[in-house]
């Protein structure tokens, strides 16, 4: 949360509309009508094998992990950084 209280207005808001495409993305996946996320949208970190990077603007990003569900038949992101570029591991 610290991460975010640092963005900008502006950012914050792209960054919940990046989110809420990458949700509506991951429900599409777990129905079987999809087989990924829209392209640039999300991928997989090199540096680590369970981290996730979440593209919200040219210089917004926002590394995830997907979790242990914590009720049946949801997906549970676990957000670990959100900034600009300078912030990955």
């Amino acid at each position: 949360m610290r991460d975010f209280r640092g963005l900008t207005a502006e950012q914050r808001q792209q960054f919940l509309r990046a989110r809420d495409k990458m949700v509506e993305d991951l429900r599409r996946i777990e129905g079987g009508e999809r087989t990924g996320y829209r392209s640039g949208l999300v991928k997989k970190l090199h540096a680590r094998r369970d981290l996730y990077e979440l593209r919200w603007a040219p210089d917004g990003r926002a590394t995830f992990s997907i979790g242990s569900s914590r009720r049946p038949g949801v997906i549970h992101i676990r957000w670990h950084r959100c900034g600009t570029h300078d912030m990955l591991p």
